[in-house]
């Protein structure tokens, strides 16, 4: 017959397993919290302004250039100003959705919870295809996916959410959506570049014909604006660029939590995150000048 344990001893072994399960429950509790670097690269991608003031910059060319423009041209900018601000309202829609996935993201990374419900309302009416911006059909379908994908998480409470299924799931779809958002910009950039030809232009042309002595004054006053404007061409063209090195680094940012999944809380995907937000908040303070 076995001898029976003494009566301290079966104590302690009852205490050390209420002690075990409780750190396992514990652990399995907070499997997603104090994911530190995650969550500040998502909150440093959610911080997207600049490519929401680019889209309202393409917006707003025609306002900008009315004053530049001869009678025919500006029949034709009339018209091309009603295209912009057609599809104006679906550009920004990519944006929203990058946004709002980016902070569900840096939620599931931290042991706070709130409702982002509201926040599904304002998400748009989605992507059209469009030859013109270089949209595809891609495009529209990653929208919807990670449309349907934010709706399901935030409706569902995160319930059986955390950061690895949030980003498996997402990551095609978020990185097509970013590649829309880049097309975009570049098409911001060079709808920019035409409204500067277009306004530079004049004065190019204008003031050498302007040598009559009593247009001196007009001369040097429009030499002044000329060189005003040039400086503000030169900040946007460096916005432009700066806009576009924030969205790679988002989407090489989010590339690496994909392929380190398995091992979120290592040292690696740590120090290689919290490189992406040192950078993301230096474009950001470059994108912080005004034009």
């Amino acid at each position: 017959m076995t001898a029976r344990r003494p009566l301290f001893v079966r104590f302690a072994l009852f205490v050390l397993l209420i002690v075990c399960a409780g750190a396992l429950l514990g652990g399995c509790a907070t499997t997603n919290v104090s994911l530190q670097e995650v969550r500040e690269f998502a909150d440093q991608s959610a911080k997207l302004g600049a490519y929401a003031e680019l889209s309202t910059r393409f917006r707003d060319t025609y306002a900008r250039e009315q004053l530049y423009l001869s009678p025919a041209a500006e029949r034709i900018g009339k018209e091309t100003d009603l295209k912009r601000r057609a599809v104006y309202d679906d550009f920004q829609s990519a944006q929203k959705a990058v946004v709002l996935y980016m902070q569900t993201l840096s939620l599931l990374a931290g042991d706070a919870r709130y409702d982002l419900t509201d926040r599904l309302d304002d998400l748009g009416n989605g992507l059209k295809a469009n030859a013109e911006t270089g949209l595809e059909q891609k495009h529209v379908i990653a929208y919807t996916g990670l449309t349907r994908l934010l709706t399901r998480v935030i409706a569902s409470g995160y319930q059986g959410r955390s950061v690895e299924t949030m980003v498996r799931d997402g990551d095609r779809d978020l990185q097509t959506l970013l590649d829309a958002m880049l097309t975009l910009t570049r098409f911001y950039a060079k709808t920019n570049d035409n409204e500067k030809k277009t306004i530079l232009g004049i004065f190019d042309i204008e003031i050498p014909f302007a040598t009559r002595p009593q247009d001196r004054m007009l001369v040097t006053l429009a030499k002044v604006h000329y060189l005003n404007k040039s400086a503000e061409y030169k900040i946007l063209d460096k916005r432009y660029e700066l806009a576009v090195q924030g969205l790679t680094k988002v989407s090489l940012g989010h590339q690496k939590l994909r392929e380190h999944l398995a091992d979120l809380h290592g040292g690696e995907i740590r120090t290689i995150l919290a490189s992406y937000v040192r950078d993301l908040q230096t474009i950001r303070g470059g994108l912080g000048a005004t034009p």
